[in-house]
């Protein structure tokens, strides 16, 4: 049995809402959306035009500045549209589904797609596999969170088996049944990097859980609040980042498409997604394809304009809208109810029991087991950027959180180097942001710190 890491800081926001163990059927998407704002760091540069038809499989496009990492269609059609924004900018490609029967899947034979035990394949030919099959951008690195270099050989590979974000999906359940492709997608990402898989997993999770049944890795366990499922805190805990040192990770329900793929030679992009969200009437889970819009799904309903509807979780999703596409990492969708408007005497109304503080602002404090049906309110507008110890409250990292935010600010590389910028992301700032008592934008904040680091690193 591993050593248990403890954090001793960090928030669970007590969010309204439990999600049961429910399936539900989403049906095949009519459109696949393909986003390049999903990747970090890349300049997407067009392989198709409008009219073309596509296979599943078939690149769409790829990186300027890295050719050889392919970012390909998950179902068959005909391309649609090309998104532009200013200066024309990509932000999608549309894909006109086409139904059951027409050409469609990469399969085992073809070129770029190996079937088999991966132990008996090479390390190029895995590597040639995924950049060909458009599987490569599920493995991103550390530092800067952007997809992985394949001339690299990383330090180790970490995945983290749990998401402590609020009403997160139980990675337990959804991972329940797919036992050989995890187990498979772990034997392959072995080639890449042999003997160190760092895999982490909850302290509660029970010795009968498919969590504790995974081979050929490293397992640790973890003990805390949120934060604690963010794989930036893991690997703070478990082997920290120095400057010139890289490591990839890697979620579960990545690993087991590239096991389903070299397991059964058949490239499937579908992946179990639970819908969540004070605003959601039916929380439950389906199985989607990333890229499919949020509409399809029956439990949705109809459009509700005092709804936010979120890819990925409340403190790091992306606002879609209604018509939006699930993001190529998200696995799960959250509906928030939309109220911007100003509450009358506002904080001055302390005898409140209904509404959530983290300073103890309000009465709500002496229910600490409470949950709020919390919504988009921000309660404030941005202010000075003033000292507090909030921050060190909420990140379990041994960094100076303020110091790095005003080193950024100031553009201070070599400072911002002493100060973390290599263990860090968006989503391990996403907890700041959400207690901040100035109501600043730390995660991007912290954006535009990794796209300086890459502007002046490269």
């Amino acid at each position: 049995m591993p050593p248990v890491i403890k954090l001793k800081r960090g928030l669970d926001i007590p969010i309204e809402e439990d999600l049961p163990k429910i399936w539900a059927e989403a049906p095949q998407p009519h459109v696949i959306a393909l986003k390049p704002s999903d990747f970090k760091g890349v300049t997407p540069k067009l392989l198709v035009k409008e009219g073309d038809v596509v296979v599943a499989g078939a690149p769409v496009y790829t990186d300027k500045n890295r050719p050889n990492i392919l970012f390909t269609a998950p179902l068959g059609g005909v391309v649609s549209a090309v998104v532009r924004g200013e200066k024309r900018k990509i932000l999608e490609i549309r894909i006109d589904v086409i139904p059951e029967g027409a050409p469609s899947g990469v399969s085992a034979g073809e070129p770029g797609v190996l079937c088999g035990d991966p132990s008996t394949l090479s390390r190029a030919q895995i590597v040639e596999t995924l950049l060909q099959t458009g599987l490569w951008p599920m493995l991103k690195q550390r530092p800067y969170g952007i997809i992985a270099n394949p001339d690299d050989t990383p330090k180790a590979i970490f995945i983290s088996a749990f998401d402590s974000a609020p009403l997160a999906p139980d990675l337990d359940y959804i991972l329940t049944g797919q036992e050989d492709d995890l187990q498979r997608g772990i034997d392959t990402l072995h080639q890449l990097a042999p003997g160190n898989i760092h895999w982490s997993i909850p302290h509660h999770t029970p010795q009968t859980s498919v969590l504790r049944k995974v081979n050929n890795v490293h397992t640790h366990v973890f003990k805390g609040r949120h934060p604690a499922g963010n794989v930036g805190v893991q690997i703070h805990h478990i082997a920290p980042i120095s400057k010139g040192e890289v490591v990839w990770t890697i979620d579960p329900q990545s690993v087991v498409i590239i096991g389903r793929l070299f397991g059964k030679g058949k490239l499937d992009f579908s992946k179990i997604v639970a819908l969540t969200g004070p605003a959601a009437v039916r929380p439950c889970y389906f199985t989607m394809i990333p890229g499919s819009p949020l509409c399809i799904i029956p439990q949705i309903g109809a459009f509700k304009p005092k709804v936010r509807y979120v890819s990925g979780n409340c403190l790091t999703g992306d606002n879609v809208g209604y018509n939006g596409a699930l993001g190529f990492y998200h696995h799960q969708i959250t509906l928030l109810p939309e109220r911007d408007h100003p509450e009358f005497l506002g904080w001055v109304k302390v005898f409140r029991t209904k509404t959530f503080s983290v300073s103890r602002s309000y009465l709500s404090w002496l229910f600490p087991k409470k949950r709020y049906p919390l919504d988009t309110n921000t309660n404030g507008g941005e202010r000075a950027f003033v000292m507090a110890d909030e921050y060190a409250k909420v990140l379990p990292m041994d960094i100076y959180p303020v110091y790095l935010l005003k080193a950024i600010l100031a553009g201070e590389i070599e400072k911002m180097e002493a100060l973390g910028i290599y263990e860090v992301i968006e989503e391990d700032f996403a907890l700041c942001e959400f207690v901040c008592p100035s109501k600043i934008d730390i995660q991007e904040i912290i954006a535009n710190g990794i796209d300086l680091m890459i502007k002046e690193m490269s």
